[in-house]
């Protein structure tokens, strides 16, 4: 089933985490979801004989209880039932581990702006959740929409590309949408160095890869449109997302071995970056 029946939204009071929430709820309306809203608050750090008890409390679960009554005026306002859950420990760490124990299918996070940090994502919280869960993630640009109408699929064939194609596919026949896709041929001064043949082979390549979407779509009745680009990865996806006004880019996630947990650097996370629309990665 392409639709997603447990949510965890991670709230920490920032603009690009209501607009997290609103979509949740929004979801929720559609497919009678659940929604689950998670704020983590953090250890502390501090001399336990300086302070008492119960004003340690009050310092530091204070702000995550206050966020949680934030979140469900949110809630009320978008007529969504939810349920709450304050956490203490590293914010990842404690969003992957309720998605998991609460057997939640999707989380949804916020992505703040747009500036050098954002763009690149380096050791934020979204991309070590992204690296750690084997949940699907969607990631919402503040201020951004959630929409199931023009779905763009960006894989390069490799397994972990799969885990997203087979999950477009399966929103695109639920929802009776058509399958944008699209494959980069990752082409730079050393590639054209190697010669004509050398990067006709690459964009060979890059048309088996999306022959394999159009056979899948074809067999679940899916219609595609297939596109062959080339340059950054990254930049060829978000520049076609907006060219043909993507509403949602589907991307496969790398999986959870070393630096991959960190995604630094990858593709999927300059797209969620860079994305002017929300970006869901898809787990096996």
């Amino acid at each position: 089933m392409a639709k997603y029946r447990k949510i965890l939204v991670a709230y920490d009071g920032s603009s690009s985490a209501k607009t997290a929430l609103s979509l949740a709820s929004q979801l929720a309306r559609e497919d009678k979801s659940w929604i689950k809203v998670l704020a983590v608050v953090p250890t502390y750090q501090g001399d336990l004989e300086l302070i008492g008890v119960s004003g340690i409390k009050k310092a530091i679960f204070g702000p995550g209880q206050e966020l949680l009554a934030e979140a469900k005026r949110i809630a009320d306002h978008e007529e969504a039932h939810i349920l709450t859950d304050l956490e203490q420990g590293e914010p990842y760490e404690q969003i992957v581990h309720v998605a998991e124990e609460e057997n939640c299918d999707l989380i949804i996070m916020g992505r703040r702006g747009k500036g050098q940090l954002e763009r690149g994502l380096m050791g934020s919280v979204t991309a070590r959740v992204i690296g750690h869960t084997g949940k699907d993630v969607l990631v919402v640009p503040e201020n951004g929409t959630l929409s199931w109408e023009n779905l763009l699929l960006a894989t390069d064939g490799s397994p972990c590309c799969d885990n997203g194609l087979a999950r477009a596919l399966e929103i695109a026949q639920e929802r009776k949408v058509k399958l944008a896709a699209v494959s980069v041929v990752y082409t730079n001064d050393e590639s054209y160095a190697l010669g004509p043949k050398a990067v006709k082979e690459l964009y060979q390549e890059a048309d088996k890869v999306l022959d394999k979407v159009g056979k899948w779509g074809g067999d679940l009745g899916v219609r595609t449109e297939l596109f062959v680009r080339d340059g950054e990865p990254h930049q060829a996806i978000t520049a076609l997302a907006a060219e043909i006004s993507a509403t949602l880019i589907v991307m496969g996630s790398h999986g959870r071995k070393g630096l991959t947990r960190l995604l630094m650097g990858s593709v999927t996370e300059r797209v969620i970056g860079y994305a002017d629309c929300p970006v869901l990665v898809c787990h096996l």
